[in-house]
């Protein structure tokens, strides 16, 4: 068993060669999902050197504010290869969408999940009438927008699995304590995008600024497992994802209605995940994990 970072047992690697590495491991799972979807060659390529793009445009803006367009195009065709005719057509094409808010559903289901108000002496969650005064689901609803009615947040919520409605009573209650919508593809590939997306910029942060290493990133890894005892991990990490939730999901909810009480400029996202990984163990692999 190691922990992340663990000391190398083998003479450190050059560092081309090690990054080549890197990029090969996380470029695997990202050409699965584009073959298991479909997904071929020409638009992968594409996505690529309109990641290069942006990714030159921002660090040579980040050094050069006042840089002329023309020069612009020179310095991202110098640093990634690109042709400047390539250059040029990428930047003046739309770019794609930028990262969005979470739906209005997921705020009301979160604030369902953070304030104290709506869960129990024990830590459980309360049944809320679906009109009323507060506690009900309409003043939770309402706390959150008063664009959207309840109601279509309620059939959103429903329509998600996330929460049922109980006609006899005509109660909301919650079906599951994650924002885990089941049999929707394409919000399932908008959290694959923006949880690993997120992961991966805090770990490539911290690989560019070593001296101070902005985001925390650990992981624990075991080999020698058998897939029973390897399955009965799987409970305990829930758990402790619960508990996680139950600790930190008030304290941010309280850290921004001060923010918001005090005018602060509101200028910083964050995201908190756990995630776990289990596959058959590379024989090859011998006792040096890698993370």
């Amino acid at each position: 068993m190691a922990s992340n970072p663990s000391p190398p047992s083998e003479p450190e690697q050059a560092p081309d060669k090690a990054l080549e590495q890197a990029l090969a491991s996380v470029l695997a799972p990202m050409a699965r999902l584009a073959v298991a979807h479909g997904l071929r060659h020409g638009m992968v390529e594409e996505l690529l050197r309109r990641s290069l793009v942006d990714a030159a445009r921002d660090s040579i803006r980040s050094q050069h504010p006042e840089i002329l367009p023309h020069r612009m195009v020179s310095r991202i065709s110098t640093v990634t290869g690109l042709n400047r005719r390539e250059v040029t057509r990428i930047t003046q094409e739309a770019a794609p969408a930028a990262r969005t808010r979470p739906s209005v559903a997921s705020e009301v289901f979160t604030r369902w999940l953070s304030d104290r108000q709506y869960r129990h002496r024990n830590g459980t969650l309360k049944a809320l009438p679906r009109q009323g005064d507060a506690p009900s689901f309409e003043t939770l609803a309402q706390s959150v927008t008063r664009d959207v009615h309840p109601r279509s947040i309620l059939d959103e919520l429903l329509r998600l699995d996330l929460a049922r409605l109980d006609l006899p009573t005509d109660t909301v209650h919650i079906t599951r304590e994650a924002f885990v919508p089941k049999g929707d593809r394409a919000r399932m590939l908008g959290f694959l995008g923006e949880n690993v997306g997120d992961h991966f910029d805090a770990a490539v942060d911290n690989v560019l600024h070593q001296e101070d290493t902005p985001h925390f990133e650990q992981a624990l890894w075991a080999h020698e497992l058998s897939a029973e005892s390897a399955a009965r991990i799987k409970p305990m990490l829930r758990q402790q994802w619960q508990a996680l939730l139950k600790l930190i999901t008030p304290e941010l909810q309280a850290l921004i209605d001060e923010d918001q009480a005090e005018g602060r400029a509101l200028s910083e996202r964050l995201r908190i995940g756990l995630y776990s990984y289990t596959t058959r163990a590379d024989p090859a692999a011998g006792d040096d994990p890698l993370p």
